[in-house]
């Protein structure tokens, strides 16, 4: 089932992302009155084809849903009859051609300040971003951060979410700068921690880079008592019932539900020694974690969950939300945001401070997608607004096949007053080819490493 939602999250992400940018470029042509000979989504083998309109375009369904195309006409390409010679791209005024060209990405920044509207207006849950207390002598411990501090800002940015945090850290961290972070404290004092980044290499960026500083989510503090037993479950066939507290696993005693759920989880199949409190009175009891295998991760699990405080644990989450009008600003605010953060990245990944390892194919976008969809309706139109600005900025790269390398060879016209020779646009279109497909091929490499790895 999993499986079928990841498939069918990722064709619907991709078949409305690529719509998206190729309407920007139909449109613009549109209105620049070129004619349109054909309008594709996906690559290869024609699956559905139909034409409409005064030009009768084709309209086409390919069989590889990896991008597509819309055809114009243009004299350097084929023919054109002399009553629609004034209608080809390539004699339309040179900002008709480069509108025609920004609108594709240009249409996949709108949709995704869109998404980020209806999420803003709908309301967007997470993570308050209170700290757990620092492993001594780590960074954050260093730089005094204690248990339950929350961040208010850093850098000066806003961040009222971990979501917010993480973000907002992976950018300083990736320049390996230090940062100010204005915190509030337990008792309600506003404080500053300068966190020192230089410490973290390429390795620390391709996992929990927060986690290696010392900074990581506040848990609630949740006794090892137990809620619900799964009839017929490990916990159950153990002897184990509801308002059971664990006093100790495999001979050391814990105080936290967090400890017995470590244990569990790396011992699947494994016995598991328990000293159990029951009505005040104490035994000894082994219970066997079954063995569960998620998105490749194997772990163990006993069926029972805890006893918690559901007070304490709401004042833990909030609910991100505005204004129907509020939103619209904070919505355009978040695709800048995130597309100035996406060029940051790439330019760090070209200067070496971020590892090419965090390049993604369409693998591990189709996991990400399956994922967000199963979490819920809200995080697959955030998935859905991140990939579309991440599709925006990458086709204004300056390479000769995307957008952004055809824009450039307008700016080169625009200078010089003459277009770029055709055999230069012939170089440029392999070199650019060359380079787009070693790029694909890396990321589905770094796609098959992160499965066969985990």
């Amino acid at each position: 089932m999993n499986l079928i939602t990841t498939i069918l999250a990722f064709i619907v992400a991709i078949g409305l992302l690529v719509t998206i940018h190729e309407l920007g470029h139909y449109w613009a042509a549109r209105l620049c009155n070129v004619k349109i000979l054909r309008f594709s989504v996906g690559f290869g083998r024609t699956i559905w084809q139909r034409k409409y309109g005064r030009d009768q375009t084709e309209w086409v369904v390919a069989a590889i849903p990896l991008g597509g195309y819309v055809k114009m006409s243009d004299e350097r390409d084929e023919s054109v009859s002399a009553h629609d010679r004034q209608r080809a791209f390539n004699n339309k005024p040179i900002w008709q051609r480069m509108f025609i060209i920004v609108a594709g990405p240009l249409a996949n920044f709108v949709l995704a300040a869109m998404l980020y509207w209806v999420v803003f207006v709908a309301g967007q849950p997470g993570a308050v971003p209170y700290v757990a207390a620092p492993p001594a002598g780590s960074v954050a411990a260093v730089a005094g951060f204690a248990e339950f501090d929350r961040i208010i800002s850093i850098g000066g940015g806003s961040t009222r979410t971990w979501g917010d945090a993480r973000l907002q850290l992976l950018d300083h961290a990736s320049a390996r700068e230090a940062v100010d972070i204005q915190v509030e404290t337990r008792a309600g004092e506003t404080q500053i921690r300068t966190l020192q980044m230089a410490s973290l290499n390429n390795a620390d960026l391709d996992k929990d880079f927060a986690a290696k500083l010392g900074l990581s989510a506040y848990r609630l503090h949740v006794a090892p008592v137990m809620k619900d037993v799964t009839p017929n479950g490990p916990a159950a066939i153990a002897g184990l019932h509801e308002g059971d507290r664990i006093m100790a696993v495999n001979g050391k005693k814990i105080s936290r539900w967090q400890e017995l759920v470590e244990v569990i989880i790396k011992n699947p199949g494994r016995p598991v020694q328990l000293t159990v409190e029951s009505r005040g009175e104490m035994f000894d009891a082994t219970v066997t974690p079954t063995s569960v295998t998620e998105r490749g991760q194997t772990f163990g699990r006993i069926g029972v969950s805890p006893v918690i405080d559901r007070a304490a644990s709401d004042a833990l989450v909030i609910n991100v939300r505005y204004g129907v009008f509020e939103s619209v600003p904070k919505a355009v605010e978040k695709v800048w945001e995130m597309t100035v953060f996406s060029v940051k990245m790439l330019g760090r990944m070209l200067t070496g401070n971020v590892s090419l390892k965090n390049l993604s194919g369409p693998i591990t976008i189709a996991d990400y997608a399956g994922q967000s969809a199963q979490m819920g309706p809200i995080y697959y139109l955030l998935f859905l607004a991140l990939i579309s600005v991440s599709i925006g900025v990458l086709n204004l790269l300056p390479i000769p096949v995307l957008d952004g390398g055809q824009l450039l060879y307008h700016i080169v016209e625009l200078i010089k007053g003459s277009p770029v020779s055709e055999q230069a646009m012939e170089v440029g279109q392999r070199v650019g080819l060359a380079l787009l497909l070693g790029l694909t091929a890396f990321a589905f490499y770094n796609d098959i490493h992160r499965l066969v790895s985990g």
